[in-house]
């Protein structure tokens, strides 16, 4: 539904003015970024990528080493089972318990923890993003600048895709701010 009415404002957006009689006087120039291509391409996407998946195999490696302790435990009271008294069994199944806990615990919280730091960074691009595009716009004399969304925009002539440009200028800005 939501697609729906985007798509509707769009096309308001791009046809009113081409049917205006003002059309002729005023160009109406429009762009297409796909910001997925953006974050996925750009050289700070990329640096972020690494950094996320470092974060990823090093959270991996926790929960592997947890997991691994908890099998062995199991593992372990399964070949003595036969000699364990009630109490001592009852006491490595407590211990079990609490293995199998912490290593949940610890799975979600990793979950969460990449979640909120893949949140951040690419919040910040984002961010950065939006302001670049805003700028280009301004300085472009483009009156439209869409998102790429396959939702939303069904269809556009590829003459209007600036989502290499765009990359361009990203890695340029964040050069000359990462040299300050």
């Amino acid at each position: 539904m939501n697609a729906v009415i985007v798509a509707v404002m769009i096309a308001s957006f791009v046809l009113i003015p081409l049917l205006s009689p003002a059309a002729d006087a005023q160009e109406f120039k429009t762009g297409v970024v796909d910001l997925n291509k953006v974050l996925n391409e750009s050289d700070t996407g990329k640096r972020a990528k690494v950094d996320l998946e470092g974060l990823i195999k090093s959270k991996q490696s926790q929960i592997d080493e947890k997991g691994k302790a908890a099998e062995k435990l199991k593992n372990d009271m399964e070949k003595q089972t036969s000699i364990l008294t009630p109490d001592a069994r009852k006491a490595k199944e407590e211990e079990l318990e609490r293995l199998v806990r912490d290593y949940q615990r610890l799975v979600t919280d990793a979950n969460a923890e990449v979640k909120k730091k893949e949140n951040e960074v690419m919040g910040s691009i984002l961010g950065e993003l939006k302001e670049l595009i805003a700028k280009v716009g301004r300085d472009e004399k483009y009156t439209l600048i869409v998102e790429a969304v396959p939702a939303v925009v069904l269809y556009f002539d590829k003459s209007l895709d600036i989502t290499d440009r765009m990359i361009r200028a990203y890695n340029e800005s964040k050069a000359k701010t990462d040299k300050k």
